[in-house]
């Protein structure tokens, strides 16, 4: 696998994360007849929130991003893209990895959604992710925590998860 690593997003990082939004959906949105090149960028702008949101970093270059958004019932993971010249090296499978090991010491359900055909609903699959609910556009998706005594005994000191930690 590459060397990789996450920092925490800043408002600086905004116009970037929303160039590698246009680029790793453009090929789902227009096979979808949905893309548009103004909406693509400016809909990551609008849902932007740096407090919730990790940067993927190889060679200290911006290679991806991801945000684990808190919500009552859940946590919602939003705004996870590779660059497309990153991809198929155990990146985000291993990113994935560390987000839903840290959702399950709270004992917390994750949802997401993804384009209908993408090929990233495989790599959902494989983390544990099934389908909830669907429409002619997106594949909503839903994986309960990892349950286990440990995970319990965790929570317990280990509190509400608040994305500005480290995912170390």
């Amino acid at each position: 696998m590459a060397d990789w690593g996450l920092r925490m997003a800043s408002a600086a990082d905004v116009e970037a994360v929303a160039e590698l939004r246009a680029v790793v959906l453009k090929p789902d949105l227009e096979r979808l007849g949905r893309y548009d090149e103004q909406r693509v960028r400016q809909r990551l702008r609008d849902g932007f929130a740096p407090a919730h949101t990790w940067v993927i970093e190889m060679g200290g270059a911006l290679t991806g991003c991801v945000a684990l958004r808190p919500e009552q019932d859940a946590y919602w993971l939003e705004h996870f893209y590779l660059d497309p010249d990153s991809q198929g090296r155990g990146i985000g499978s291993a990113v994935l990895s560390r987000l839903l090991e840290a959702c399950d010491r709270e004992d917390a359900v994750v949802r997401l959604n993804v384009l209908q055909g993408s090929s990233a609903r495989r790599l959902y699959e494989r983390h544990g992710f099934t389908v909830e609910s669907e429409d002619e556009v997106d594949v909503f998706m839903v994986r309960a925590p990892a349950s286990s005594t440990e995970n319990r005994e965790r929570n317990s000191t280990f509190g509400r998860y608040r994305p500005a930690e480290p995912l170390a």
